[in-house]
């Protein structure tokens, strides 16, 4: 089970399975038909909907969703988030990441902070093209810019490193 948050403001429970969702214990039955490898193509209820992904921060367990050319934030926690937030386990190594690293495949469009720059979590860190979208690789905690690992114009792979904190 999902529980996924849009904008802050909605939340559903969502069980998913390939043709139907149980949505807040509801059967919502669905047919997809994928586009490409970040779009599809839905038809519910009658009505047409085309959803596209367009930014994931699997850090963040975030989502940017596109849906009709509408953009929805989404907040996606597991079952194992949910178990772990009630025992209040959750957060307990946000503070201690040391390092960004490369969360697919890419090319380092743009390099946003310089070593030394003081970091929020959240704020823009640099921004990868994948698969011909932009990502924008964001801070998964506070702290200052120790080294940064790749320039503009270079080629990374998955897991490599991009930036050490302090």
């Amino acid at each position: 089970m999902y529980q996924i948050k849009v904008n802050d403001k909605f939340e559903f429970n969502i069980v998913p399975d390939s043709h139907q969702f149980l949505v807040n214990g509801k059967v919502v039955d669905f047919e997809k038909v994928d586009l490409n490898k970040n779009s599809s193509h839905f038809i519910y209820q009658n009505k047409s909907y085309t959803i596209e992904v367009e930014e994931i921060d699997p850090v963040e367990k975030t989502a940017v969703v596109k849906v009709n050319g509408n953009s929805y934030t989404l907040t996606i926690r597991n079952q194992l988030d949910q178990l772990l937030k009630q025992l209040g386990m959750d957060n307990l190594t946000a503070n201690k990441i040391l390092q960004v690293k490369a969360p697919m495949p890419g090319l380092v469009l743009n390099v946003l902070v310089i070593e030394g720059d003081e970091v929020k979590k959240g704020d823009n860190l640099l921004v990868l093209e994948a698969m011909k979208m932009e990502n924008m690789i964001k801070s998964p905690t506070d702290g200052v810019i120790k080294k940064i690992a790749v320039k503009q114009g270079d080629k990374i792979e998955k897991n490599e490193l991009l930036i050490n904190f302090h």
